[in-house]
């Protein structure tokens, strides 16, 4: 792979980190990944999303705990970051979806290419609406009106990083 560039090499490098130091993110790393995210493509270019970005580790916690309570997975705790990127989206948004999945991975590559560990949390999508969920987004400032298709859990790495896995998906060319 030496003969690759560097986005290349970051996109075949990252791997999810479940498992992080406790120790604070840069402030311009978190802002320049943020507005990695925003730079994501967007259907019709319509950006129809929000990002929030949750750095206090207790409302992190309350989160997580709510989100393990409501899914019966005590003891859950998102792996316990140190910021949460919450992407959410207008529900009536026919690229919602898509569009948040994008700056996912916008989000994904840049926390790769800084050194910081990211794993996609999915749990939200269909209890952004139980009533104790929600009244933590509300107090995140998440519109009503929004659903949170996934989140970034970000963090420095507290294992090595992983080797690179076998990929096993399907690909055809059509000459």
């Amino acid at each position: 792979m030496n003969n690759l560039n560097q986005t290349i090499r970051t996109i075949l490098n990252r791997r999810s980190t479940r498992s992080f130091v406790r120790r604070p993110i840069k402030e311009e790393d978190l802002k320049l990944i943020v507005d990695c995210a925003l730079h994501a493509p967007s259907g019709m270019g319509r950006q129809t999303w929000k990002f929030t970005v949750v750095e206090n580790r207790a409302r992190i916690r309350e989160l997580s705990k709510a989100v393990g309570e409501e899914l019966g997975r005590e003891g859950y705790d998102m792996y316990a970051p140190e910021v949460l990127i919450i992407p959410s989206n207008l529900k009536e948004s026919p690229f919602g979806m898509e569009d948040n999945a994008c700056a996912m991975e916008n989000i994904y590559l840049a926390a790769e290419a800084l050194g910081i560990g990211c794993v996609w949390i999915n749990q939200l999508r269909t209890i952004c609406d139980v009533p104790k969920i929600r009244a933590i987004l509300d107090a995140f400032h998440i519109p009503g009106d929004h659903v949170v298709y996934g989140l970034a859990a970000l963090g420095y790495r507290d294992d090595a990083p992983l080797a690179p896995k076998e990929r096993i998906g399907q690909v055809e060319y059509i000459k």
